[in-house]
Formats: structure tokens, sequence, C-alpha cells
């Protein structure tokens, strides 16, 4: 005992996480549309295998919801096999970050992009998820998704069936809602389990006609990928989705882990070690051809909350799904899908940060701009191109705001003007130093004080050179420049 001093701790703590990762597996590998057991293979993985690595003690790791759209369109577009490749790629990528000691840099990544895409994720989960919900099947495009369903609901006021599938998945949304008033006794059974619990329980006494979970077994659900697969790295769509991977899968999982280590007082998280543990798991996940993996921060908050003070309790989950996964697989065929979509219709409203973007409109208007803008951006082209439009919105405002400048002019009627530069003078700014200058007399004496100055690019520098000369050729005296700024450089 004096080895694993809190083994019972770990060991209780282990439970409640298999207990809460168990369906959410599930339902992310079905909602990917990948075999049920591929999701649980990836949680084994995030247990057994990134849970023994050093990084970040307490964070869980497994299938996250942030990565199902991104998923299911490689699926769709790509196959099954190459998903594999796509995973491993991913892993090897992480890896090799983690080695250069990048971790650290990807908390540089906007707060803003990271909320704007987690909240496009999170609408187009949700728009997706419905439509199981109603036993309809989903349009292939996030702006699809959400046109259609008027009339998938329209749909489904005729079709018994698709009211039950409806009243199904609804009742597993309320239920989660609803757990956190119930009595702490019975909240020992952690929500999701619970929900998934109780819609398995009425469809079966109910004899409801919805759709339940296909059965592979494990064994048959692991296909490594083919060497025929390897190929298709030279296509610049498998290679974009690798980079989405790879960014998306990295930040979730630091960020994950910075918010994890605000909920204990242990050991923080080593960074670029973390993210060598998350390549690790996502290289063996794309061996056995599974679901890429993130550290994920509701089974992450339930191992903390659950008194979890080492990462033994991580690797008890793991091992507890593979339990799971080796003698119970048939379990899984009684699992209706309509309680998997209320179960991630749930997740996705929790990636919208709804109080959060009312905050940051309130004090920083620009950044709630980027954050809407991604969002809308994933949901309306893609999950790559919304993350690169945010970030390219990111550079752009930070550029704009670090280029502040201020001109103060100073005409005491008679004599020389002087003209005081301060700030940074950079090309962003240049027209209004040169609509400012232009306004100036031109028939009096200039002199322009650039001691306030911290930055002078090349732009602005040619510029002022070409204004005053112009200047200095209407027959006044020639324009004096005065204290050169600390910093020139080329723009």
């Amino acid at each position: 005992m004096t080895k694993f001093p809190y083994i019972r701790q770990d060991f209780a703590a282990s439970l409640v996480v298999f207990l809460v990762a168990l369906p959410l597996c599930v339902g992310v590998a079905v909602a990917s549309g990948v075999p049920a057991e591929l999701g649980l293979v990836t949680g084994i993985v995030g247990g057994l295998v990134t849970g023994m690595l050093r990084g970040s003690s307490l964070q869980v790791s497994g299938p996250a919801a942030g990565l199902t759209v991104l998923v299911f369109e490689a699926v769709q577009e790509f196959g099954l096999p190459v998903l594999g490749v796509i995973v491993l790629v991913t892993g090897v990528l992480q890896i090799t970050m983690g080695v250069l000691k990048l971790g650290r840099y990807f908390r540089a990544i906007s707060l803003s992009v990271v909320e704007g895409m987690l909240a496009g994720i999170g609408l187009v989960l949700i728009a997706g998820q419905l439509y199981p919900a109603l036993a309809a099947k989903a349009p292939d495009s996030g702006p699809g998704k959400i046109a259609g369903l008027p009339g998938a609901f329209l749909d489904a006021l005729g079709d018994g069936g698709a009211l039950a599938s409806l009243a199904l998945g609804a009742g597993t949304v309320a239920v989660l809602v609803l757990w956190k008033h119930a009595p702490a006794k019975v909240r020992t059974v952690p929500g999701p389990l619970a929900a998934v619990g109780l819609a398995t329980l009425a469809a079966l006494l109910l004899g409801l006609p919805v759709a339940t979970v296909e059965v592979q077994g494990l064994l048959d659900s692991v296909q490594p990928p083919p060497l025929s697969a390897f190929g298709e790295l030279a296509g610049l769509g498998v290679l974009g989705t690798i980079v989405a991977f790879t960014l998306i899968a990295s930040a979730e999982s630091l960020f994950s882990a910075a918010a994890v280590d605000r909920l204990h007082d242990g050991p923080r998280t080593q960074y670029d070690r973390e993210l060598v543990a998350q390549g690790a798991g996502n290289a063996l996940c794309g061996v056995l051809g599974a679901l890429p993996m993130t550290a994920v921060i509701v089974r992450s908050a339930a191992n903390v909350q659950a008194g979890a003070r080492t990462k033994a309790s991580r690797v008890l989950h793991g091992l507890w799904l593979l339990l799971f996964a080796a003698l119970l697989p048939g379990a899984l065929a009684y699992i209706p899908i309509p309680a998997l979509a209320g179960i991630l219709v749930y997740s996705g409203a929790k990636l919208i940060p709804v109080r959060s973007l009312a905050a940051l409109w309130r004090e920083h208007r620009g950044e709630a701009l980027i954050l809407v803008v991604t969002a809308v951006s994933i949901v309306a082209v893609s999950m790559f191109e919304g993350v690169l439009i945010g970030l390219a919105l990111s550079i752009v405002k930070t550029a704009w705001e670090a280029s502040h400048l201020k001109l103060e002019v100073v005409d005491k009627g008679a004599g020389p003007i002087d003209a005081h530069l301060s700030g940074n003078a950079t090309f962003l700014r240049l027209p209004k130093i040169l609509d400012s200058l232009e306004a100036l007399p031109q028939d009096r004496p200039i002199r322009v004080d650039l001691s306030g100055l911290h930055h002078l690019d090349h732009a602005c520098r040619t510029a002022l050179e070409s204004w005053a000369e112009r200047h200095s050729d209407a027959g006044t005296e020639p324009v004096r420049v005065t204290a050169e700024p600390v910093k020139v450089t080329a723009a």
C-alpha cells in the first residue's frame, strides 16, 4: 500500500470515469459513422496507453465530441481505412511537436478562436444529431443540416416511429439537464449513464420501434489500415484533414489540461510531455483503425471530482472499458440510437459559450466577433476552413491593435509647425499618417518628431520621405525630421 498510497481513491474514481466514458465512447463512434466498438478502442487506448505516460496526471483521454463532425466528414470522403492513416500521422505530428517543445505554444492560440471552433462544432453536432433523434437521414453539409430541420420535424409528425424516437431523445436530454437536481445518493450514478440506462429500459419495456446500436464485436471492428491507404497521403484533402486533426486535437487537449489544473492542487501539466502522450495514443489508435483521441474535460472533471489522486484512476478506467468490450459487447445492441443522439445534443450545447459570449461582447467586441465568425464559418464551410478564417481574423486584429499610432500637431500660429508621432507606425496605419501630414499647410516649415515611435516599418519610412520631398518642393523650408525611433524594420 505504501507504493500506491491513494489506491482506494483512484479505484473509486476510475469506476466513476468508466461509467461516464462508456456512453460517450459509444455515442461519439456512432455519430462519427464508425462501428461503436471503435469508440471503446479509443477509450481503452486513452486509459491504458496515454494514461500511463507523463504529462497531465489527472486528465482523461478518449474519443471527443469536438472531433465528431470532422471524423464523420473524413470517413464519408476518404473511407474508414484512410481514417486510420490520418489518425496515425496526426499522432506522429503530435509526438514530433512535443519533442520539439512546441506544446506550450498552443496556449498562444486566441481563446476566441478555440471557443469559436468549439461553438461551431457544437452547432453542427446539435443539427446533425437531431436527425437520428427523428429517425431521419442527415444531409451532408452544415447549412443543409440546419436548413433541413424544419422539414424533418414536419415529416416526423405523421410517423409514429419517428415520434417515439424523438421522445426518447428528448427524454435523454431532459434527464441530463435535470440530473444535477436529483438527490445526492442518486447522483452517485453519472448522468450520461443514467440517461442511456433509463432510455434503454424504456425502449425495452414499452417495445418502442427505435433504432439500436449495431454490434460487430471488438476484434471484428479493429481493422488496421492497409498499405494501399497510405497512398492517399499524396492528396491535398487528406493532408488538410491531418492538419485540422492535429491542430484541433492538440489545442483541445492542452486547453483541457489548463482547465483541469485549475480543479486540483496536485502536479501541474507538463505541456510538451502531454502532447507526446496524446500523440502516442493517437498513433496507436491509427494503427488499430480507431477514432482519434483528445483529452476530454467531461471525463477529466469527473475524475477530479470523484477524488482521484494519481494517474492510476485513468489507467484503471481504460481497463474497465477493455473488460466491458471483451465480456459484454452484446449489451451495446440494446442501446437506442436516439438516446446517444440526446447525449451528443446535450454535449454539443455545452460547447456553445453563450454566457461568456455575452460578457465578451460587452468587454471585447473584437474578440466576440472572431468567436462568432469562426463558429459561423465552420457551419457554413467546413471545420478546417473555419478554423483558418478564425486564426486569420485573430492575426489581423492583433496586428491592427499593435499598430496604434498617435499624431499630435502643435501650431502656434507663426513659425514652424511641430508634428509629434508616437506609437507604432506600420503599413496598416499608413493612410492615416499620410492624410494627417498632407493636411498640414504647404506654405509653412514643418518639424516632424519621431522620438515617440516604438516601431517604424519600411513602408511608413518610405512614405514619410516621399511626403517630405513633396512638401519641400513647394518652395518652403525643407521638412526637418528629428529623433529617430527605437526600431526600424522592413515591411
